[in-house]
C-alpha cells in the first residue's frame, strides 16, 4: 500500500484539502454557538477502553447543552452499538428519558424489564451481592402463621408495602428481585427525588446503580404519583421514614423514623388497598458507620458540599418538625464488615377496603397509622431475635452449603 499512499499527494490537490477543512471549520463555529439553544432531550452515550479514551468533547457538550444527560462505557469500544451485550433501550430507561409522549409522565411511562435485562441486572450485575447478603423472604399468612416466601403476600393490588429503610437502602434490589422471581410482579418504588433531577446527575454518568430505579419502576414519591398507582392496581412500596431512616447516624440502627402524618393511611382506604406493614434486618452484618451527618456537618469541607448537594431538594418534609423532617441527603463514611445475611419478614396484610371511616376521621385514621408502625417495629423485633437461631447466619457456612448444592441452591434458615 506504501506505493499507492505516496501517489495521493498528486490525486488531492492541497488548496481542495485547504477550502474542506476551512469548510469544516466554518461549519463547526456555526454549530457550537447554536448549541445554548437547543430544547430537546439528548443522550451522549460516550465509549472506549483504554487505548481509546472517551473524548472530552462530551464533557464539553454536557456543559454546553441544556437538556442532556451522559452515560460513559469506558469498557467498551467505538462501535458501541454494535457491540454484544450493550442495549440501548435499557440504557435510555435507566437514565429517566422513556416517554410515551410530549411530557415525562413517570407513572404512566414505566415500560416492565425485559427478560435480558433482568438477567443482566440480577444475573451479573447484582448477583455477587445477592450471594453474600443470600435474602430469607418470610410472609404471614391470614391465620397468623409466618411461613418462607412471599404466599402471604396479596396476588392482585392494589397494594401498600410499608416498612423501615436499611442503611444505603441495601435491601432495595433484594426485595425487587425476590417479587419478580417469585411472584412475577413489580413493585413500584416510591422513591426520592435525587434519582430522577437535580445536582445528581453529574454522579451518574458512569452507568450507575442510580440508574436501575428507574429501569425497575421507581417513581418520584409524591401523593399525586400515589394516586395514580393505587388507581392502576399497582404494588407499592413506601418508606415513610424515607432518607432519614436510610442514612440514620450511628447508634441509631432499626429506629424508625416516621412522621406523624397519617396521609398515605387515607390515601389506601380510600382505593380500598391492602396494607402490608415488614421489616428487615440484616443492615449492621454488613456495616459499621465511623462518620455520621453529625460528624461530617462539623467538616467544613464536607459541610459546603452537602449543602450546595441538598440544594435542589429543599421544602422536602420542611412541615415536619424535629428529626424526622431532617431529609438531608449525605453519605456517611463506613467500615464493611464480614457478610451476615438480609432478612425480611411481611406482616399479616390489613385489608382497607371498607374502612371509610378513616377517610372521615382522622383520629380512626392515625389509630390505624400507629397499628402499621407497630406492625413494623415487632417484625424488626421479631427478625433480629430469630436471626439468631440461623444455622446459616454466617457467610462460610453459606458457601460451604452453595458449593454442595449449586449456587441456585435455597440456602436453609430458622424455622419460623
Amino acid at each position: 500500500m506504501l506505493p499507492l499512499v505516496l501517489e495521493l499527494g498528486a490525486i488531492i490537490q492541497m488548496d481542495t484539502v485547504v477550502w474542506k477543512l476551512k469548510l469544516l471549520k466554518a461549519g463547526a463555529a456555526h454549530a457550537n454557538s447554536q448549541l445554548n439553544a437547543v430544547q430537546a432531550e439528548v443522550l451522549f452515550l460516550a465509549s472506549g477502553n483504554e487505548n481509546l479514551p472517551p473524548s472530552g468533547e462530551v464533557d464539553r457538550l454536557f456543559k454546553t447543552m441544556k437538556n442532556c444527560k451522559v452515560r460513559y462505557f469506558r469498557n467498551r469500544g467505538d462501535r458501541l452499538l454494535m457491540e454484544d451485550g450493550f442495549n440501548l433501550l435499557a440504557v435510555i430507561k435507566g437514565a429517566n428519558m422513556y416517554r410515551r409522549g410530549r411530557q415525562r409522565e413517570s407513572v404512566k411511562d414505566f415500560l416492565p424489564p425485559t427478560i435480558s435485562e433482568f438477567n443482566r441486572t440480577f444475573g451479573e450485575d447484582f448477583k455477587l451481592f445477592h450471594q453474600l447478603l443470600s435474602p430469607v423472604m418470610l410472609s404471614t399468612m391470614k391465620n397468623g402463621k409466618i411461613v418462607r416466601g412471599l404466599a402471604g403476600v396479596p396476588d392482585k393490588g392494589p397494594v401498600l408495602f410499608v416498612g423501615y429503610h436499611q442503611l444505603l437502602a441495601m435491601e432495595l434490589s433484594s426485595l425487587v428481585e425476590g417479587f419478580l422471581r417469585e411472584k412475577k410482579t413489580i413493585v413500584r418504588t416510591a422513591a426520592h427525588p435525587v434519582f430522577f433531577a437535580g445536582n445528581y446527575e453529574t454522579l451518574r454518568q458512569e452507568l450507575s446503580l442510580f440508574d436501575p430505579f428507574s429501569m425497575y419502576a421507581a417513581a418520584p414519591v409524591s401523593p399525586i404519583n400515589m394516586y395514580k398507582l393505587f388507581e392502576r392496581n399497582e404494588f407499592v412500596l413506601l418508606y415513610p421514614g424515607g432518607v432519614r431512616e436510610a442514612l440514620h447516624r450511628k447508634g441509631e440502627g432499626y429506629r424508625l423514623f416516621w412522621p406523624d402524618q397519617a396521609e398515605f393511611v387515607r390515601m389506601a382506604a380510600r382505593f380500598g388497598a391492602t396494607v402490608v406493614p415488614f421489616g428487615c434486618v440484616g443492615e449492621d452484618d454488613f456495616l459499621e458507620i465511623i462518620l455520621d451527618y453529625n460528624d461530617e456537618k462539623n467538616i467544613p469541607y464536607l459541610r459546603d458540599g452537602i449543602k450546595s448537594f441538598n440544594e435542589d431538594f429543599t421544602g422536602i418534609r420542611d412541615t415536619v418538625k424535629g428529626e424526622d423532617g431532617n431529609q438531608v441527603l449525605h453519605l456517611p463514611a463506613f467500615l464493611p464488615k464480614v457478610p451476615g445475611r438480609l432478612y425480611f419478614l411481611f406482616g399479616k396484610p390489613i385489608e382497607m377496603n371498607g374502612m371509610e371511616n378513616v377517610l372521615t376521621d382522622r383520629k380512626n385514621a392515625n389509630q390505624v397509622y400507629l397499628q402499621i408502625k407497630s406492625e413494623v417495629e415487632s417484625a424488626v423485633s421479631y427478625l433480629k431475635r430469630k436471626r439468631n437461631e440461623d444455622p446459616y447466619r454466617s457467610i462460610t457456612r453459606r458457601a460451604f452449603y452453595q458449593a454442595t448444592w449449586g449456587p441456585s441452591a435455597q440456602v436453609p434458615t430458622f424455622e419460623p
